[in-house]
């Protein structure tokens, strides 16, 4: 059938079609559970499925997306598709939730898009995307105070003497047997102080993963930190970025970050991937947040890579 929603995945050369197709078909149904199938035009071929309109056509899809646990969903079988086909050929991630009406709204949108795309094609040919997040790791917690003497055995009660007006905690600024004011100060102004040293340190140690791991890639993107809401972590992401590739330096590039990470106690590196390269589907110096729509969608709802 040629008529109906088509949901579109990805983007290969004609010539890749045949084989892309049926690993995806085999191996990931699409988002509605649906096969995957190459539509051509133009020498390209865009990777679709067909969708029911009660969730994908413009009204649904719009209230939908504001379903989390939907959008969940969607992206990580968006990813699986896009990722399951960028292992066997070079592939243009196409922006989450894209759907055309019918094969004809499939092929209008090769057509427009067919420079972009097969510009990309020849650009991205035999690379793939590396993610790199870095974290300001969480200090370990302080000693715990020491233990305190066990009380004196008490008189019996009648012996007892009136208790002690009752007076500012231990450990409080001036408390009998405490801190003065002054050393309390100084206290909270030394305790700021290695905090401001702890950011700093795992800002640059971060600039030090970007810097080193860029001269080994050919491209490399930063993206804006991730929202601690959405990634579930709670620990400050002081480096997002993206590195471009080639598919034979991935095992150097990988065992490099691992070097890197173990550098400074206070970052915590973490390496995702390999991807379809995402982020540099745009040439360079534009913006290239269509194709790493899907991936941080997926990321973001908590998906394993």
């Amino acid at each position: 059938m040629t008529e109906g929603l088509r949901y579109a995945y990805a983007v290969v050369r004609d010539t890749d079609a045949p084989e892309a197709a049926r690993t995806a078909l085999e191996r990931v149904p699409g988002v509605a559970g649906e096969p995957v199938v190459a539509v051509r035009h133009l020498g390209l071929a865009v990777l679709a499925g067909t969708v029911p309109a009660e969730d994908f056509d413009e009204g649904p899809l719009r209230q939908r997306l504001e379903d989390m646990a939907w959008l969940e969903q969607v992206a990580r079988t968006h990813q699986r598709v896009v990722d399951t086909v960028g292992a066997e050929s070079c592939v243009i991630p196409v922006r989450l939730a894209t759907v055309c009406q019918g094969e004809e709204g499939l092929r209008r949108m090769l057509a427009a898009g067919r420079e972009r795309f097969a510009s990309a094609l020849d650009r991205l040919e035999g690379r793939v995307e590396w993610g790199v997040k870095a974290y300001a790791a969480t200090p370990a917690p302080q000693e715990p105070p020491a233990p305190q003497e066990p009380p004196a055995p008490q008189r019996p009660l009648a012996a007892q003497e009136p208790p002690a007006p009752e007076g500012p905690p231990a450990g409080t600024p001036n408390a009998p047997g405490g801190m003065s004011g002054r050393d309390y100060l100084r206290r909270r102004k030394a305790q700021r102080q290695a905090a401001e040293r702890r950011w700093g340190d795992t800002e640059e140690g971060a600039r030090l993963v970007h810097d080193t791991l860029s001269g080994l890639a050919e491209r490399a993107r930063l993206h804006p930190p991730q929202d601690p809401r959405l990634s579930g972590v709670s620990d400050r992401n002081v480096l997002n970025a993206a590195y471009l590739v080639r598919r034979e330096d991935s095992a150097a590039f990988a065992e490099r970050v691992g070097e890197l990470a173990g550098r400074t106690a206070a970052l915590r590196v973490e390496l995702t991937g390999p991807w379809a390269p995402y982020s540099f589907t745009a040439p360079e110096g534009t913006d290239a947040r269509d194709g790493a729509d899907a991936r941080d969608g997926a990321q973001s709802a908590g998906a394993e890579g």
